[in-house]
């Protein structure tokens, strides 16, 4: 494994000619009657599901992302179903484990090995409200990216992400904090900002030009595409991540090649848009 992960990004998006981030976040209710009714487990069901539609997006896809949630909610084969759908993952694509996590000491520990040393992972999402001591953990692994919630696209973000604290919002001091913690750190630091958020995205890009982002919110969250084409730059790549509106573009026989349509479709989208 290289040891820059954003190399290893650039690697990975050179290939595909791709900055989009495949949501691998399957709900077993959502899922084709096809493989619902062919398989008797869940697990197997989701796992048929993620496989179909892996090999379908693939060429145009340079990371997918798993969020541990919908894994989880599966009960105890929930981690053996994540796991196996990592290692259908091809080598030159990255993987990311979304798991928001945030505690601090033996436990922040635990999580970033099951992250990276147990699944494999290429990076993760952790939660900062806790400071340094939750992330550090994270970024001691070489080779690995941390993506620190710092804009997110839910519509309650404003609660607490706004909050003006010395004469800024709260999310650039988060975002100043994580930028700071990543120069001293072994692995990589990178930011999840919402595309639902788009000036406060390119913002934050201007302050940040060379920090990698993982963007969320584009598809069925309304998040604008244009604006997250717009914050990736020669220095500072982004991953535009979309999930259900890929998942779910065809509920019949051919889900699979329906996924790939409308994965290519913002790929191209994107492109035209890149600065």
């Amino acid at each position: 494994m290289e040891s820059n992960f954003t190399e290893r990004l650039r690697t990975a998006q050179s290939a595909c000619d791709s900055m989009v981030c495949v949501g691998l976040d399957p709900d077993i209710a959502k899922l084709p009657d096809i493989l619902r009714q062919k398989y008797a487990k869940p697990e197997a069901a989701i796992l048929a599901f993620n496989s179909a539609i892996i090999q379908a997006t693939a060429p145009y896809t340079c990371a997918y992302k798993l969020n541990a949630a919908f894994y989880e909610n599966l009960g105890s084969g929930g981690f053996s179903t994540l796991a196996a759908t990592i290692d259908l993952i091809p080598n030159n694509t990255l993987c990311i484990v979304d798991a928001k996590r945030g505690d601090i000491g033996n436990t922040a520990r635990s999580y970033a090995s099951s992250i990276f040393d147990l699944l494999g992972a290429d990076g993760c999402t952790v939660a900062p409200y806790m400071g340094f001591d939750a992330v550090q953990p994270f970024l001691e692994y070489r080779g690995r990216a941390t993506f620190v919630l710092v804009r997110t696209s839910n519509p309650s973000s404003d609660e607490f992400q706004s909050l003006i604290v010395n004469g800024k919002p709260l999310y650039e001091h988060v975002a100043n904090r994580a930028a700071a913690w990543g120069k001293k750190s072994s692995g990589s630091v990178g930011f999840v900002v919402g595309a639902t958020k788009p000036q406060e995205l390119q913002r934050l890009r201007d302050q940040h030009p060379t920090i990698p982002f993982l963007i969320p919110g584009v598809g069925a969250q309304g998040g604008s595409a244009k604006a997250a084409a717009r914050a990736a730059t020669s220095e500072g790549l982004v991953l535009v991540n979309s999930s259900r509106s890929i998942l779910y573009a065809s509920p019949n026989k051919d889900f699979d090649q329906m996924a790939a349509r409308v994965t290519r479709k913002l790929r191209d989208a994107l492109n035209q848009t890149k600065p």
